[in-house]
């Protein structure tokens, strides 16, 4: 699950733009009495009346002009990247620092292994090549993502744009006469808009050492879909197999080196379980396929045990930006009365994407925490802003004795409880929350079966008043519990993606059911395959507040249809770890350290159950450090989701393992986290 918080924030600022424009504009005020006009004054304003009326017949509202500004707004912020981006560039005189890539040639580096890049979710191009008469002149267009026109056109039609990207709520595939599909190429996911890059920045060090198309493959696919219908209704995973088999044919036999991003690492997990199995349950490769094929598969910014703000994603369409934009400017997302209600037409179109259900979190309680337990307990944000403040002031290679554990004991946060219904009952121990009966949610069909009569398919409209009540009054929801609660409140959703995706943990592996593919991008219900040689990296930032558990309230009472639970804004807490009714841990913003690190860390390190050939593990770790000039772009340190892919650091690893160093080589694990003590305090068989 991708994040874009500078965009955010960006809309955050077009927002109370739009909110300010009528004061700023002097729209007229109907409260204020207007001042009385003498006779001939009257007269000359007759008179400009009808000469304005001829100008422009269609008369200019405090509303056209504010989306002007924001217009206006977008097209400086737009121009501003390319002055950013472009201009240092043309300009020997501004330029940046030298990039890794043509550092490293210098000093000798060559390509060596093929290089596989698989995008992860929202990240990567889609284009229309069927559709609705509304969206004819954006055939072959970008309809997300890139620099095509259509990124562009698609704001004159945004719900002729939105019913394109949706899917249908049954299959799971093509709406009926519609057909998006990815963007072919290294273009697919280089770049998400205009500026803001993803794998350019990685791709063009790449180039240095001699990187091109003969040795480098972008692996596009569909990202809505499930990744067995990835295969179902594209062939990506067949053409990805006979991808890495031409390049390791043409370039000398050579082993190739995949670099998955964020849901791509579990994508690929997929596709690892599938190419060894028989056709036509998978690829036929055989147990020896990979063994032959792949040297290393570096995973940056892995999604491996899910994410917590999924569950929010699913319940109320909004993580902590979009709660935050909420709370700033509630009409101008919600109002009724506008016909506005962006958030019900996010959650109609992401419900019908059955990606999303492959990033709720996995392992149940055992990994994420119960009601008083979690494998961050302790966690303290205050000494990681003191860390980060302190990383400004000068720099630090090695932790100072004096330093204050991240760990350090403060306040116990329940991270377990990661929907909870008021701060009160975020913070009680289990015994005082009340007890009420969560068995409501497993009755065989839920209140909400029928189809949705309502305007927007969110499965929220046939749903009673009583039953958001109930909901609210168990207070409290743990990953095991939420799970339940999806199937009540989305039930033809969790139907439809639950035969693709399984989230518990694998008592016998060499149970046959796990040959089914629902089981294969779990980590912790599928094995890696039988390559010894193979090595595997986790690749991700931390230093960043992450979101980890949410404090819910209903939303008000006098909205008779649209989503009825919302993040609780007003929710603070005594430190930073609550803040905005949401929870932080350690992570990159997007995925909890505990996600990204747990399977290389301990459960695929050594010989286990999960890893039986005992092919090696590498965690590498990124601390934060945010840009200290605009020459820095977003950041040459920075551990962002996705502005990792611009970091020093982690290019200069990547570069290195292309050309043919190991693990050993790179230095072994690098922590700065405690994502060991996390991973002792998680009993999962091995």
């Amino acid at each position: 699950m991708l994040s874009f918080a500078s965009l955010l924030r960006f809309l955050r600022i077009c927002i109370f733009e739009h909110l300010k424009c009528c004061s700023l504009l002097g729209c007229k005020s109907y409260g204020t009495p207007e001042k009385k006009q003498s006779p001939d004054e009257k007269v000359f304003q007759e008179i400009k009346k009808s000469r304005n009326k001829r100008q422009k017949p269609m008369g200019w509202k405090c509303v056209d002009n504010c989306c002007w500004i924001v217009g206006y707004l977008c097209t400086t912020s737009w121009l501003l990247l390319f002055l950013l981006y472009i201009v240092p560039v043309s300009l020997p005189g501004l330029k940046g620092p030298e990039i890794p890539g043509a550092r490293l040639k210098r000093e000798g580096l060559v390509a060596n292994h093929p290089v596989v890049l698989v995008p992860g979710i929202i990240t990567g191009g889609l284009e229309l090549w069927e559709g609705k008469p509304c969206a004819e002149p954006l055939f072959r267009k970008r309809l997300w993502g890139g620099w095509g026109s259509g990124f562009t056109d698609i704001f004159r039609r945004p719900v002729c744009w939105m019913d394109h990207l949706s899917l249908h709520y049954e299959t799971g595939l093509d709406p009926p006469g519609i057909r998006v599909r990815p963007a072919p190429g290294l273009v697919a996911a280089d770049y998400f808009a205009p500026g803001y890059f993803v794998w350019a920045i990685l791709i063009e060090n790449l180039a240095q050492i001699g990187y091109e198309d003969r040795n480098m493959y972008m692996a596009a696919y569909d990202w809505r879909l499930s990744f067995q219908n990835t295969e179902v209704r594209d062939r990506s995973l067949s053409r990805l197999k006979g991808q890495i088999e031409i390049m390791y044919a043409t370039n000398g036999d050579k082993k190739v080196v995949v670099f998955p991003h964020s849901m791509g690492a579990v994508y690929f997990l997929h596709f690892l379980k599938w190419v060894e199995l028989p056709a036509p349950v998978g690829g036929g490769g055989g147990s020896g396929w990979c063994a032959k094929y792949i040297k290393a598969i570096v995973n940056i910014g892995p999604t491996f045990l899910g994410v917590p703000k999924a569950f929010a994603t699913i319940l109320s369409a909004e993580g902590k930006d979009i709660s935050l934009i909420r709370a700033m400017a509630a009409g101008l997302l919600e109002s009724e009365f506008l016909g506005l209600q962006t958030i019900e037409h996010v959650m109609r179109v992401s419900r019908t994407w059955d990606s999303i259900v492959s990033l709720l979190p996995k392992g149940g309680e055992t990994v994420w925490g119960n009601l008083d337990w979690s494998p961050e307990e302790g966690y303290n944000c205050e000494s990681e802003e003191k860390r980060q403040l302190q990383a400004l002031s000068k720099e630090n290679n090695t932790r100072s004795s004096t330093d204050k554990s991240l760990f350090q004991v403060k306040h116990h946060k329940k991270y377990g409880r990661i929907i909870s219904f008021g701060k009160e009952a975020s913070e009680v121990v289990s015994s005082q929350l009340p007890t009420f009966s969560k068995d409501f949610m497993h009755s065989s069909t839920s209140a909400n079966s029928s189809t949705s009569r309502g305007e927007f398919w969110t499965e929220y409209d046939d749903m009673s008043r009583e039953n958001f009540q109930k909901i609210a009054e168990n207070k409290v929801y743990t990953t095991t519990d939420l799970l339940d609660l999806l199937r009540y409140v989305a039930p033809k959703m969790m139907q439809r993606a639950e035969a693709h995706y399984s989230h518990g943990i694998a008592e016998n592996l060499e149970d046959p059911k796990y040959n089914h593919h629902k089981y294969w991008s779990n980590p912790l219900e599928t094995m890696l395959p039988d390559a010894p040689d193979m090595e595997t990296y986790c690749m991700y930032g931390v230093g960043i507040p992450t979101e980890r558990s949410y404090v819910y309230k209903m939303s008000p009472s006098d909205r008779r249809k649209g989503i009825p639970f919302r993040i609780d804004n007003s929710a603070d807490g005594s430190d930073s770890c609550l803040r905005g009714g949401v929870y932080f841990v350690d992570g990159d913003e997007s995925v909890p350290v505990l996600s990204s690190g747990f399977m290389c860390a301990k459960g695929w390190r050594g010989k286990t159950r999960f890893n039986p050939s005992g092919s090696a593990t590498y965690v590498r770790e990124y601390r934060h450090k945010p840009p200290s000039s605009m020459l820095e772009g977003r950041g040459l340190e920075s551990a962002g989701h996705v502005d990792i892919m611009g970091n020093v650091a982690l290019i200069e690893d990547v570069l290195r393992i292309a050309a043919g160093a190991t693990g050993s080589e790179l230095g072994g694990d690098r922590i700065h986290s405690d994502l060991l003590k996390m991973c002792n305090r998680v009993n999962v068989p091995l």
